[in-house]
């Protein structure tokens, strides 16, 4: 898969509602924050992948994807104006980041970053956001990210849970899920493949109390929602097809 290089053309940090910034404690982390201080409004906890965490986002955050999304995206633009929302992408992985292309490290990286570690500290960054007072709060979690969201998604800390790409998401976990919650999976997906994410779907099926949006896209690889090569189109349009299901569907659940 090509590396992304959504910041190509990095933008200047000023999203619609107030200037985006990094502050050095938030909930205890180190995060990125976009959006007005006048309380209360809905507000958006981002989880990134094993790659983000992460020095060179601390260092130049105009670089990071997810920032890219929050402030470029023309959907987040739109739905900043909407909705005026509050959004959180805290370093949960403490400036040390999985090396993109050392897989061999893998083992030991995660004894440092296990996602119970990610949980824990996401929880306290949502008691942040609680004390600000916050109307509601969403949680967005990409691939390692999801699984800190869906052990969110088992308590009513949030309203609504988006998962994309997930990796360690367990059929138990999505049996545990009491929130309305949009899994959205890659059709070429070895962390989690498509049978798996219709496993997902059965399950939630069988709990209309929740509420749940489940999608296989088909012909992309996972990660392919912050990863892609925005020289190529059709990667571009699956990209912004999947910010688009995200953001409906916490345009509709977190208010």
């Amino acid at each position: 898969m090509a590396t992304s290089q959504c910041c190509a053309n990095p933008p200047t940090l000023d999203p619609v509602y107030g200037k985006g910034m990094v502050v050095d404690n938030f909930g205890g982390l180190k995060t990125y924050i976009s959006g007005a201080l006048d309380f209360p409004k809905p507000a958006v906890l981002l989880v990134s992948d094993v790659f983000d965490g992460s020095k060179a986002w601390i260092q130049n955050v105009q670089k990071y994807p997810l920032f890219y999304l929050v402030c470029t995206s023309p959907l987040y633009f739109t739905w900043l104006v909407v909705s005026l929302i509050y959004v959180v992408v805290p370093d949960f992985l403490y400036g040390d980041p999985m090396p993109p292309n050392d897989f061999s490290q893998f083992p030991t990286w995660i004894q440092k970053h296990g996602p119970a570690k990610g949980f824990e500290d996401a929880k306290l960054v949502i008691q942040a956001l609680k004390r600000k007072g916050v109307s509601a709060i969403g949680a967005v979690g990409f691939c390692w990210g999801a699984k800190v969201v869906v052990e969110l998604a088992k308590s009513d800390d949030i309203k609504a849970a988006v998962l994309l790409h997930p990796s360690f998401v367990t059929v138990d976990d999505i049996k545990e899920v009491k929130v309305p919650v949009s899994i959205l999976g890659a059709e070429i997906d070895l962390t989690t493949p498509p049978e798996v994410t219709k496993q997902f779907e059965e399950i939630l099926s069988t709990k209309p109390e929740v509420p749940s949006y489940v999608k296989i896209f088909a012909g992309v690889q996972h990660g392919w929602t912050v990863r892609y090569e925005v020289t190529d189109k059709a990667s571009v349009e699956k990209a912004e097809e999947a910010h688009k299901d995200l953001l409906n569907w916490l345009n509709k659940y977190v208010k």
